[in-house]
């Protein structure tokens, strides 16, 4: 057909697909004109840029063409499926659907030689003093993944698909003392974005992430829902859901299985210009994982407000709803309600001694600063652990006005890790990281203006010396306890409530 038989609508398209097609040295691969999609987007096919789509051949270049063909129009990225793509980092733009589609597959590449920043983890990490080999993730670690994207607007990423983050080959062996892997030097997140407004996650599952999943540093106006995140249970860092410096966040609907902290919101050091963190709301929520459940810090570095955690199941952790400040933001206004949680020991390198709900507010350094815990709400939260509920404020920092409406604990010992501890990890201060001490039902302790309303405690059948009264509590002012039931571990010598 000639250019003069088509409609000034359809001669801009096809002009417009030309120009992106060859602005990325696309040759005869790319097709001219992108077909409409069911949205009324033009849809760019990886397969039409070179994509292989053999699970061998490395296929970022191929993928990087269509993102940048399709972010010229506003268009759809379809990855489709039947096929397996091997790729390194990609740079999404903002305006895109970035869409797997059906059973499309990224498989990420192991070698650090195919992201930017790969070098430089390599480096950063062997460099690292004093520092056990790739556990703890350093700033370039933080930034070297496979989806990427930096001050995007109107993003999205969707589909059935999956990314397959391939974490046991960057594992160097599994310590059997420990009880985990041991990293390799380099281990890509699987989502890294930062700075991006409009954006949308929804439906793709994350599989075997090397170190952290879905990583959103300083973004506005986030939608995440559906997502499935199916990471080891015992590798070190593999997050699922980091929240960071972010504001106006919805995560609903997720499945979220992983080793780390399941679903965290934050204010990280490295990334501390993106400002604070506010109106988070996390509902409808499964989780597993042998660390954090729902979670507030520790990294608090900037003011986080109006966070809600809602109708959440937590099928298992070593703390269940936990808040640890750390550093020198303040937490306000946090609500965790109609929630469900186990939580239980793991070995020790996993922060968290089986407290099914703890705040905790403590130094991370020696005179470091530390910000303040108030205005926390605890609604129709049901569950059982290893250790107590733990409202814990220091001599610097108090927690001041938190409200337990409707919440009942069962403690019982199940597991063969030493018990008669509580875990304040991470802190270098004059306070101990772990602390000797025994297990009451509830504790407060440097707090003011608690409400323990209809509150319910019970202990299993397993019922160590270390378990103790129902409620305990020293330095607190403003005491209340209406409604509440539970005897203490050893009736026969200990009273149910000691408060001093």
């Amino acid at each position: 057909m000639a250019l003069s038989d088509l409609s000034r609508r359809q001669a801009i398209g096809l002009l417009t697909g030309l120009t992106a097609t060859m602005a990325c040295g696309l040759g005869p691969v790319a097709r001219a004109a992108a077909p409409l999609g069911r949205a009324g987007r033009r849809e760019f096919n990886v397969r039409d840029f070179g994509a292989a789509g053999d699970g061998t051949t490395l296929d970022t270049a191929a993928l990087q063409r269509a993102i940048e063909a399709a972010a010229a129009v506003g268009g759809r990225v379809v990855v489709p499926g039947g096929r397996v793509y091997l790729v390194g980092t990609l740079e999404l733009k903002g305006g895109i659907d970035f869409h797997l589609a059906d059973d499309a597959t990224l498989r990420i590449s192991t070698r650090p030689e195919d992201y930017p920043s790969g070098a430089a983890v390599v480096a950063a990490v062997r460099n690292a003093q004093g520092r056990v080999a790739g556990v703890e993730p350093t700033p370039a670690e933080r930034a070297a993944a496979v989806l990427t994207a930096r001050g995007a607007q109107g993003l999205s990423l969707t589909g059935t698909g999956r990314i397959d983050g391939r974490s046991p080959e960057f594992m160097t062996k599994y310590d059997e003392k420990d009880e985990w892997w041991r990293p390799a030097d380099f281990r890509p997140t699987l989502a890294f974005l930062v700075g991006c407004r409009d954006l949308e996650v929804r439906d793709i599952t994350f599989h075997q992430a090397p170190i952290r999943t879905l990583h959103m540093v300083g973004c506005d106006q986030v939608l995440v829902d559906g997502i499935r995140i199916h990471n080891q249970l015992d590798v070190p860092n593999c997050d699922g859901i980091d929240p960071d410096h972010s504001r106006d966040v919805e995560i609903r609907n997720c499945k979220v299985v992983c080793g780390d902290d399941a679903i965290v919101v934050k204010a990280s050091r490295a990334f501390a210009e993106h400002g604070e963190v506010a109106n988070i709301h996390v509902h409808d929520c499964v989780i597993e994982t042998q660390d954090a459940g729902l979670k507030v810090g520790t990294e608090t570095t900037r003011a986080i407000r109006n966070v809600r955690f809602e109708r959440c199941e937590i099928r298992n952790s070593s703390r269940g709803c936990d808040i640890q400040l750390r550093d020198e933001g303040d937490i306000s206004d946090i609500v965790f309600r109609d929630i469900t949680f186990k939580s239980r020991y793991f070995s020790d390198p996993w922060w968290g001694r089986g407290e099914g709900i703890s705040f905790t507010a403590l130094p991370r350094t020696v005179g470091g600063k530390i910000g303040q815990i108030r205005g926390v709400r605890v609604e129709n939260v049901t569950g059982h652990a290893e250790n107590s509920v733990r409202i814990s404020g220091c001599k610097e920092s108090r927690i001041q006005d938190v409200a337990f409406d409707n919440v009942a604990v069962t403690l019982n010992r199940e597991t063969k890790y030493r018990g008669g501890v509580w875990d304040n990890r991470p802190t270098t201060s004059a306070y101990p990281p772990i602390e000797e001490h025994g297990n009451p039902g509830i504790h407060v302790r440097f707090a003011d203006n608690v409400s323990l309303q209809r509150c319910r405690i019970a202990w299993g059948a397993n019922r160590p010396d270390y378990f103790t009264h129902a409620l305990e509590a020293h330095d607190v002012t403003s005491l209340a306890h209406p409604g509440f039931s539970g005897e203490s571990a050893h009736p026969e010598r200990l009273a149910a409530v000691a408060v001093k």
